[in-house]
């Protein structure tokens, strides 16, 4: 099986991967156009090796459309499972979009900026002051109620797997439970109710490598988002890896032999 990476960090340790780098593209079209599956481009370079190259990606196509920011992914869970997302709103950032929010939500509140990660471009507010001030550098208003929670749950799901589950618990009087801001992690009592809503969930919106963030509250379970590409901080390697898991997908998707 042929297979080229455009990220080095993400492959390591596939066999028989060829790397390039995705600014160099145009350089190797042929090689790309004789491979199996080419395997995390950037963004950019989607719709040119999907739609003008033919071409197979991982991740899918509908994780990267879904996954590229809160908003996409928002209108879609909001569509097919919204039972199971806090309140939110999507607004401008003008006056009567201002308005609307505080008719709306009590404070405090989550704003978060559309495109972010590492638990960056979060803020808890709990002014009417501290939310004008955040729409004034924001074009998107990304408006969640806080839910009274201490920790949210990491679900790792790479090609039709969950590869690992874990909470992340804010430290003491903190507000953000990444493990880049200081969160640590537990592995105990994993929601079943959890992994079975990202299950049919990634089934169902063909969604093949994110990092799910949910939260439970009284037993029921909240999705606040997924990442395309997550970090590994946190992760637990377990009997199968990545690379196998990524490599028995990629064969059994292109119908061919994983040593070719």
């Amino acid at each position: 099986m042929k297979l080229i990476s455009f990220d080095a960090l993400r492959t390591l340790g596939l066999p028989g991967v060829r790397y390039i780098k995705p600014d160099r593209m145009y350089d190797h079209l042929d090689e790309i156009r004789d491979a199996d599956w080419l395997l995390f481009p950037e963004y950019w370079q989607i719709n040119t090796l999907l739609y003008g190259l033919k071409k197979k990606i991982f991740p899918s196509p509908a994780s990267y459309y879904l996954g590229h920011n809160k908003v996409e992914q928002t209108r879609v869970f909001k569509a097919i499972c919204p039972e199971h997302l806090p309140q939110t709103a999507i607004h401008g950032s003008s006056r009567s979009a201002l308005q609307e929010i505080l008719d709306t939500f009590d404070f405090p509140l989550v704003a978060k900026a559309i495109k972010s990660s590492r638990g960056e471009g979060v803020a808890l507010l709990e002014t009417e002051m501290e939310l004008f001030d955040w729409a004034a550098n924001q074009d998107t208003l990304y408006i969640q109620e806080k839910l009274d929670i201490d920790r949210d749950l990491r679900v790792v799901w790479v090609a039709g797997e969950i590869l690992d589950a874990y909470w992340r618990i804010a430290p003491e009087g903190g507000f953000l439970n990444n493990i880049s801001q200081g969160g640590r992690v537990s592995r105990e009592a994993i929601p079943e109710v959890a992994l079975d809503l990202v299950r049919k969930l990634a089934t169902q919106l063909d969604i093949d490598h994110g990092g799910f963030d949910l939260a439970l509250v009284d037993g029921w379970p909240y999705l606040f988002e997924f990442n395309r590409l997550f970090g590994s901080q946190g992760m637990l390697v377990g009997q199968i890896s990545f690379s196998e898991v990524l490599l028995r997908h990629l064969s059994q998707v292109a119908g061919v032999s994983a040593v070719s």
